[in-house]
Order: C-alpha cells, then sequence, then structure tokens
C-alpha cells in the first residue's frame, strides 16, 4: 500500500462528530501529537489505524480509498479541462483539492455535468426547430479555441475566396508545374525571400515535425520522411506566412476569433488553406474533379497529393458561378473523435452525444486502404452520398505509434449522379439508403438496435415484464 496522506478527510470527519483532536485520539488510542501529526499529513494514514476508526466509528474505510481519489481526481480533470478559462490547472492543484476538500471537488463535478446536461437540451432543441446548434450552445459556453476556428471556417461555408485567388494568381506568375511544385516552390523561397531548403540527412527533425523555419539563417528545414507532394505543402504554407501575412491577418480580426490562442490556430489553418489551394488550383482543381468525375485517387495522382488532401480540397469549391459538388469533409479516430469537420453546406453532426454507428465511415476501419459508399438517410428524410476510407501515417521506426483516421466525404443526393463512386447505386430507391442520425442523444428515431443513449426529452418505454431488441425504447 502506497503511504496515504488523508489529514482533510480526518479532520472533516472528527470535525462532523464534534470531537475535539483529543477526544478523538483518546477514542483511537492514540497519542494527540500524533493524530495532529495524522491531521496536518505530517504522517501517513496507515492501515492499523483505518481499522482502529471503522473499529470505533463504524465508519466504512472506503472514506479513505486512494481509488475513490483517484476517480475524482480524473472527474475534476475532465470538467476543468472544459471550463473555458483557456487556462491550463496543474494535476497537482487538482491532487490538492481533492485531498484537501473533496466536498468541493464533487460540487464542481456535478456542475460540470449539470452543463453537459443543458448543452444536450439545447442541441436536442435545435433539432427540433431545425437551428443550427451552434447558434445555440455558444451562449450556453464559451467555445474551446479549436471549436472557435472550426465555427469561423463553418461560418465561410469552408471557402476563403481571398485565399484562393492569391494562389491562383502566384501559380500563374511563376509557372508552377501543377503536380510536380516542389522545385518551383524551393527555387520561389530561395529567389524572393533568400530562404535555403533543406532535407537534412542526417540529425533529422523530431518524430512527428514536418517543417521548421529558422528566420535568422534564412533555412526551411523539412523532415525527409516527406514525399515530394508534402514537401511542397509545407513550402506552400512558409509561403503563406511570408507573403500573405497582411492578407491573414486581415482574414483572422473576427469576432468569432476573440483569443490570441484562437487567432493563432486560425493563422495557421488559414496558411494551410492557401498551400492547398497553390497545390490545387481552383480553376484546374474543379476543372480535373468535373472531368474525372471527382474520383479522388485519380485526382490525387494528378496533383501529387494525398487522399485527404484532395478530400478537404473538394470541400472548398464554392466560388459563385463556378461552384462544385457542395461536399462535407470529416476525419475521425477508431474512438469516433471527429478530428476535423467541414462543410461547404449547412449538414452539420452534433456535438454532443457522439456521432452515428450506422454511418460508414467507422466501418471503413474494418476495410484498410478500401473506398467504401453508403446512401444514408437523416431523420428530416433527406438522403446523402458518403464515401469513406482509411488513411495512416506513422513517424518511423519500429515500435512507434502511428495514427490512423478514417476521411469521410459526402454529399446531398441531388448531386451525386457526378461522382464515379454513385455506379451501380440504385439511387432512386429510397429502401436502399441506411437511417442515420446525428448523435444518438439527439436522434429523433424511434427505434434504433444501435443507439448508445437515450433521446433527450423523450419518456423511455421500461417493461420489466418484456425484453426487447431495442436497447432503449421511447414511449
Amino acid at each position: 500500500m502506497r503511504k496515504a496522506y488523508m489529514g482533510a478527510r480526518l479532520q472533516r470527519l472528527r470535525e462532523e462528530r464534534g470531537m475535539t483532536q483529543a477526544t478523538l485520539a483518546r477514542t483511537l488510542g492514540l497519542s494527540p501529537s500524533y493524530l495532529n501529526q495524522l491531521e496536518r499529513n505530517q504522517r501517513p494514514l496507515t492501515v492499523p489505524v483505518l481499522l482502529k476508526i471503522n473499529a470505533a466509528l463504524g465508519i466504512d474505510v472506503q472514506l479513505f480509498s486512494e481509488d475513490e481519489e483517484a476517480r475524482l481526481i480524473a472527474d475534476l480533470r475532465e470538467a476543468l479541462a472544459e471550463s473555458g478559462t483557456g487556462e491550463t490547472i496543474p494535476l497537482g492543484d487538482i491532487k490538492s483539492l481533492v485531498s484537501g476538500l473533496p466536498t468541493i471537488g464533487r460540487a464542481l463535478v456535478a456542475l460540470h455535468q449539470r452543463g453537459r446536461a443543458t448543452d444536450d437540451r439545447l442541441v436536442a432543441l435545435a433539432a427540433s426547430l431545425g437551428t443550427p446548434a451552434d447558434h445555440l450552445t455558444a451562449a450556453a459556453r464559451p467555445a474551446m479555441p479549436y471549436e472557435a476556428v472550426r465555427d469561423y471556417f463553418y461560418d465561410r461555408h469552408n471557402h476563403v475566396a481571398e485565399l484562393d485567388e492569391a494562389a491562383e494568381q502566384l501559380v500563374e506568375a511563376h509557372r508552377l508545374s501543377v503536380g510536380a511544385m516542389d522545385d518551383g516552390l524551393e527555387r520561389l523561397l530561395l529567389d524572393r525571400h533568400h530562404i535555403r531548403t533543406q532535407i537534412p540527412v542526417e540529425g533529422d527533425l523530431p518524430p512527428g515535425e514536418h517543417r521548421r523555419f529558422d528566420s535568422d539563417q534564412r533555412v526551411l528545414r523539412l523532415s525527409r520522411s516527406l514525399h515530394p507532394g508534402q514537401r511542397a505543402f509545407q513550402m506552400a504554407t512558409q509561403l503563406a506566412f511570408l507573403e500573405q501575412a497582411n492578407l491573414i491577418d486581415r482574414l483572422t480580426d473576427s469576432p468569432r476569433l476573440s483569443g490570441t490562442e484562437s487567432r493563432s490556430l486560425a493563422r495557421i489553418g488559414l496558411a494551410n488553406y492557401y498551400a492547398g489551394a497553390v497545390l490545387l488550383p481552383y480553376r484546374d482543381f474543379l476543372a480535373a474533379a468535373e472531368s474525372l468525375h471527382y474520383d479522388i485517387d485519380l485526382l490525387g495522382a494528378k496533383f501529387g497529393v494525398g487522399f485527404e488532401t484532395v478530400c478537404h480540397r473538394l470541400s472548398t469549391l464554392q466560388r459563385p458561378n463556378a461552384r462544385g459538388v457542395p461536399f462535407f469533409f470529416v476525419r475521425v479516430d477508431r474512438a469516433g473523435n471527429i478530428s476535423k469537420r467541414q462543410s461547404a453546406t449547412d449538414f452539420h453532426f452534433s456535438r454532443v452525444g457522439g456521432t452515428c454507428p450506422l454511418w460508414n465511415v467507422y466501418e471503413a476501419f474494418t476495410s484498410p486502404d478500401r473506398i467504401l459508399t453508403q446512401l444514408a438517410q437523416m431523420p428530416d428524410g433527406r438522403t446523402y452520398l458518403w464515401i469513406a476510407r482509411t488513411v495512416a501515417r506513422n513517424t518511423g521506426g519500429y515500435g512507434r505509434p502511428g495514427k490512423t483516421f478514417a476521411i469521410g466525404l459526402g454529399c446531398d443526393l441531388r448531386h451525386a449522379g457526378r461522382l464515379v463512386y454513385a455506379r451501380g447505386l440504385d439511387l432512386a430507391d429510397p429502401a436502399a439508403a441506411i437511417p442515420i442520425g446525428a448523435g444518438c442523444k439527439v436522434c429523433e428515431r424511434p427505434s434504433c438496435p444501435q443507439r448508445a443513449f437515450p433521446p433527450i426529452g423523450r419518456p423511455l418505454l421500461v417493461d420489466e415484464r418484456r425484453s426487447q431488441f431495442d436497447p432503449y425504447p421511447a414511449a
């Protein structure tokens, strides 16, 4: 057993019983000085003392359980991480609070749970009203920086016209070769900014780091693990910070981005957008996408980029008078976390309650590197064509953890005929669509065998005389 210092709990127990230190020490057969040291955490609480407390006071020793304390610490860390203050609370402070004032810790956790429940009800209300949930939940709690950036791009329908136009001008002015831009961008950095690009032969960048710019030495170092298309993307990102700084500053001067961290994240997102627009220039890319019927693999081969980059770029093609298919793009991990979601339309999944387990983006993990298609119908009756495939990344070397995601790209059924992925699907048959929802907690479907949570605001049909296939049948 590890040494347990739980003086505050022992003191609170004594005060609740209306006992002085001398009285409790006499009851437990301890010296007053020893009890004083226990309460001041100068001595650990031992098993013999715990047994004496149990025998003399009838107190469950679980009150002093380290496991119970560990659970409260974990709950508090989760609650405080979502406080929205922008401050990181040290683990030591949380442990001190739990050890000294566990009642206050439990109260904070309860408040956090009530806040989450309020979020859930707001999302359910938004779903019933047909209102974007973000508009209601924004007033209930402050957005995390990454959420603010995501909402910023969502408000723009994932299209930044100014950066698209600047990228096209760069490609045309310097006659950069589509599909093989790494050499041209390297020359551009050297000629216009006196920046040398290096790919270290020895002493590569730390694992997972792709780009590092040394402004003093005027050197841009790129990881040798990158293929040419990825190197070009990193060079174009650096060009964005050098040549489009004023434009990016202007774009990030938005009420959506109220904090320093959210503005910094948005600057990175806009620089990455510009890099994608350089490698896949709007007009050329849209023309190729239409002629190839949005075949992602063929587009990747033509422009020298990966599957995820193509999918992300396809979700941005919303220039007036030159629109592509309005896609929504998501990236999820095996645990169901959505790390990226961009939409050229008003389609959105819930912030709370997870996403739908019947959605094919999760099935993609069972068929790595294979493109899966799905006709999916939402509770409002709208049907979508979804394609999904996994992508994997590794920093190299045996034993090093890698990353595997599933990429999902979807569009409304009325656009599905323009996609090569609609071949062989009966787009006119309503029964061919799989019923999915925005998330279990807010899904309105009355019966679903995959439901993970009961629906908010609807009573359950609880009947101990019957056993049903549906886990949470609604009354």
